[in-house]
């Protein structure tokens, strides 16, 4: 089978679009947009040379096969936190407790893999104690934004007939009411346990962590009768990486240094609409 490089980056001089063609040995070079070009033969897998001299451009880059269309996968499953959206949400709401430095340097300790994730969320949620419930409608009005692209990546899927499942170690709180403005099929996330209108600093039920995550993928893709080639994952930190080898596709979204490495791809440089940027349409 044959393979293409896509290249992708909000700017794509013709400079270093030909010392990529030449690096991955492509000989054509078809500009397809202003953001994305597309460089073939590419005989190879991306060596780390290559992928160090993308990194070194500030270009996205991407081996794959010719003929490979976004339609022809059934099932993505996206991370929410610093994926789908912007934000850590547990961070945000700590911000409304005055813990953010505390829990968001847990955060990013579990996010490059350095802690176990269900310890952390536990350590973290915790601290969260006594905290009124409002502040989670706070958070998710003031401070949820969708990540650049997602729209557009949402109205694909709606058009090509893929089911989009969100799968969080974030909060149902969040999860849901994405779910619900956005027209998500499937979301699964941790449940906040609220007394009296407060946050008692414990997690309802089973952590969805990263076991949970794969879990949740294979259990849906057998549901829906997919192949593995035809699911996508996507997400940033390194309790994503069981469901990003899992998948057909997977994609380190903006991601830590230990997923960027060990994705198939990794997305840095545009927004969730360099995922469909992946396949000719």
């Amino acid at each position: 089978m044959s393979h293409h490089l896509v290249v992708q980056a909000p700017a794509l001089p013709q400079a270093t679009l030909e010392q990529l063609a030449a690096a991955c040995g492509a000989d054509t070079i078809r500009r397809t947009g202003p953001c994305r070009a597309v460089l073939s033969p590419c005989p190879a897998p991306v060596e780390p040379a290559l992928a160090l001299l993308a990194a070194t451009l500030g270009v996205d880059i991407a081996r794959i096969a010719d003929g490979a269309r976004f339609a022809d996968f059934g099932l993505i499953v996206s991370d929410m936190d610093s994926t789908l959206i912007t934000i850590e949400c547990i961070d945000e709401i700590a911000d409304m407790h005055g813990l953010k430095p505390e829990v968001a340097a847990i955060t990013e300790r579990s996010m490059k893999g350095e802690l176990d994730f269900a310890q952390s969320l536990i350590a973290r949620v915790a601290l969260l104690e006594g905290l009124d419930e409002a502040a989670l409608e706070r958070v998710y009005l003031e401070r949820v934004r969708l990540t650049r692209g997602a729209e557009t990546l949402l109205a694909a899927c709606r058009a090509h007939g893929v089911r989009f499942m969100l799968v969080s170690g974030g909060f149902t709180f969040f999860t849901e009411r994405l779910k619900a403005t956005l027209g998500l099929d499937y979301a699964y996330a941790n449940e906040l346990e609220v007394t009296g209108g407060r946050l008692t600093g414990r997690v309802k039920g089973d952590i969805v962590d990263a076991a949970a995550k794969r879990r949740l993928l294979i259990e849906r893709r057998d549901a829906l009768g997919l192949a593995p080639a035809q699911v996508i994952a996507m997400g940033d930190g390194a309790n994503d990486l069981l469901m990003l080898a899992e998948a057909g596709l997977g994609v380190a979204f903006d991601a830590k240094p230990v997923v960027r490495e060990k994705a198939a791809v990794a997305i840095n440089h545009v927004g969730l609409e360099g995922v469909l940027g992946l396949f000719d349409a």
